[in-house]
């Protein structure tokens, strides 16, 4: 798909519109497929998938400023919702889908699951310095919130917190 072609479809699309941006070779992007089928199918008729192979079209990842595959960008009136780059599960497609068929940006989106992994080590390992080093109150407190930062969409209470502050902060800018 060259550029003028895609940017058409963004801007004309009457449906919610979700972006794959994949490439054969990249075991991430095969490795969410299932999950990325499984969620289409959920909202099959309700948001328009539009799958770009990254090798073929160039021009279109450079116009997104794509830095990395796989992907995946929700749009709904022609305007950019949500971007998510690297494997992401079900339930942060999921998120994504439900975004742009709402026409609104996620007030919680998870970390990939990489990126969970890393922040878990990181936080893990901090603590274990903070508590063997002494303790130290600082690689602690700094251990522990790296270590909440990989898990905190599960969290029911920032989950219920979240939520309330986006929209009181809101209704404080109108």
């Amino acid at each position: 798909m060259n550029l003028a072609e895609f940017e058409a479809r963004i801007k004309n699309n009457p449906q919610p519109l979700i972006l794959d941006l994949w490439a054969p070779w990249c075991a991430p992007c095969r490795a969410m497929e299932p999950a990325f089928k499984q969620v289409s199918q959920k909202y099959a008729g309700q948001v328009e998938v539009l799958k770009i192979n990254a090798d073929d079209s160039a021009e279109v990842l450079r116009s997104l400023g794509v830095m990395g595959i796989p992907t995946v960008v929700a749009f709904a009136g022609g305007k950019e919702i949500v971007r998510r780059t690297g494997m992401q599960s079900a339930e942060a497609l999921d998120i994504l889908f439900d975004a742009a068929l709402h026409q609104r940006k996620p007030a919680i989106t998870p970390p990939a699951p990489m990126e969970r992994l890393l922040r878990s080590a990181a936080g893990l390992a901090l603590l274990g310095l903070g508590w063997f080093n002494g303790p130290s109150y600082l690689l602690l407190g700094l251990g522990a919130v790296i270590l909440f930062s990989a898990f905190y969409d599960r969290c029911p209470i920032y989950r219920a917190i979240v939520p309330y502050l986006t929209a009181r902060l809101q209704r404080q800018r109108q």
